[in-house]
């Protein structure tokens, strides 16, 4: 709401209150309507840890979004009888009253050109273009049966990020750091990596808090340069004296949430706060220099370097120190086959690119492992949507091979924070274009990783503008077979 137009409300609410002789009832009315009442009158830290519905099975999240959605055909899902009918045309019946980015017609099915074999006693099918992958394929839940309502890159992102294919809503990390706070009150509660040089397809929008208070919005450090903007001291700033020109910011701060009710101002405190605080926290947690030779070789990580590799050794380091919620975003993943860099069959193109993200989360699981946190950290890897069964439209007659955007059928993997290891959920028909087993929607998975953080997802809400928002909006089914 306006904060003008609450401060009149307010200030109508109090001319009533001080002008009705109601006696007790019209002090006992004024103390439920008085800004102490909505929880307005300290500077608490809204990033205490709070517990949740119940005993949870993951404390914190690690989200590893692939920009672009990578091409699933060729790395997780084996299609033999799609490689049979490579070139041959698509039937109707899959393309008819359809749309796509950028294929009209009548296209030509494509097979992977991706060599696939079973891995890890679950015998789990995946291509050789992530091969360090396989050394984990025992740790991982794969979901081959996903699909969602969004075929473009920004509102499908917003959409799995948010639950809602427009801007303005809460992100899964905001309502997570909204129902748990953080273990560490020197950390942002939501951190926010973004490597290969652009931010998601979604903008801020895909970490922000919306509607609920800005504490909980996502917080982009960086691996290279001032590890978080804005938060370095100017010149001439000393240490002594940032504290006192904050301790005069939060008594006027303060004053005018007693005074006008609004909980974004306490939001402010608690954002100069905590902002202070990181001063000397987030340099230290962001310096891999401590980190062994050993371990920065598993990574693949370098110092000074804004890669995949180094925001998934900065993951683990944030979640070791508490850090309730770290999002990683990584463009490059939309394989249309338009240039050899976005090609599944050339060596710059699908192989390269997995070389960059493969060895660090392979490394991450293994790191994780080691130092007890895999169990109760959820690590999510996926993109927005998956790919077309056949060629892209637009790359049709040459020798690049691409995808276009597909939302009916694509893979999402998670590990560790209580899903079955070893597991492969549901399955696409035998061409890859509609699910044939146990069909998982976005707002079903939403569910799920509520319910594995120890949240009834139909009961952890924010009212705004008279109505309890939720993540999963009005949809969602906890899957229970990816819950071990």
């Amino acid at each position: 709401m306006n904060p003008i137009l609450e401060k009149i409300q307010l200030n109508t609410r109090r001319h009533f209150l001080k002008n009705c002789g109601v006696g007790l009832g019209m002090g006992a009315l004024a103390q439920l309507l008085s800004p102490q009442a909505f929880g307005l009158s300290a500077p608490q830290n809204p990033l205490l840890p709070r517990a949740p519905h119940f005993s949870p099975k993951a404390k914190r999240v690690i989200y590893l979004h692939l920009t672009g959605s990578p091409p699933h055909l060729d790395m997780w899902d084996y299609k033999p009888e799609l490689n049979k009918r490579t070139d041959q045309e698509c039937p109707d019946e899959f393309v008819k009253g359809k749309m796509f980015a950028f294929t009209s017609g009548t296209p030509k099915l494509m097979g992977s050109p991706r060599t696939f074999k079973q891995y890890g006693k679950s015998g789990m099918w995946m291509s050789d273009a992530i091969p360090h992958l396989h050394e984990v394929a025992d740790d991982l839940c794969v979901i081959n049966s996903m699909h969602t309502t969004q075929f473009n890159h920004a509102p499908a992102e917003l959409f799995v990020h948010t639950g809602f294919q427009q801007p303005g809503r809460p992100s899964f990390g905001a309502w997570t750091t909204y129902g748990l706070g953080s273990e560490n009150q020197d950390l942002p509660g939501y951190v926010v990596l973004i490597s290969s040089g652009t931010q998601p397809n979604g903008g801020k929008n895909s970490y922000s808090a919306g509607f609920i208070p800005s504490v909980y919005q996502g917080v982009q450090c960086r691996s290279k340069g001032d590890p978080v903007l804005y938060v370095s001291d100017p010149p001439g700033m000393t240490r002594g004296l940032r504290r006192t020109s904050l301790d005069a910011l939060r008594d006027l701060n303060q004053q005018a949430a007693d005074k006008f009710a609004h909980p974004e101002t306490l939001t402010r405190i608690a954002q100069y706060e905590l902002a202070y605080r990181m001063q000397a926290s987030v340099p230290e947690v962001m310096d891999i220099n401590k980190e062994s030779k050993e371990t920065m070789e598993a990574y693949g990580a370098k110092p000074g370097e804004a890669s995949f590799a180094n925001n998934c050794l900065l993951a683990r380091r944030l979640a070791e120190k508490g850090v309730r919620f770290v999002q990683l975003f990584d463009w490059g993943w939309d394989f249309h086959g338009t240039g050899e860099n976005t090609s599944i069959n050339k060596p710059g193109g699908l192989e390269k690119k997995c070389a960059t993200m493969d060895k660090p989360i392979a490394a991450l699981i293994k790191d994780l492992k080691q130092r007890g946190l895999f169990d109760d950290t959820l690590v999510i890897i996926g993109g927005e949507f998956g790919r077309t069964p056949f060629r892209e439209g637009r790359t049709s007659k040459g020798q690049l091979l691409g995808r276009d955007h597909y939302p009916d059928c694509f893979t999402m993997i998670m590990a560790g924070g209580g899903v079955k290891s070893g597991h492969v959920h549901g399955a696409s028909d035998e061409l890859g274009f509609n699910i044939a087993k146990d069909p998982v929607h976005v707002h079903d998975l939403q569910a799920t990783w509520m319910h594995l953080l120890g949240f009834d997802h139909e009961q952890l809400t924010y009212r705004f503008q008279g109505r309890d928002y939720r993540l999963t909006d009005v949809h969602g089914h906890v899957v229970k077979d990816l819950i071990a």
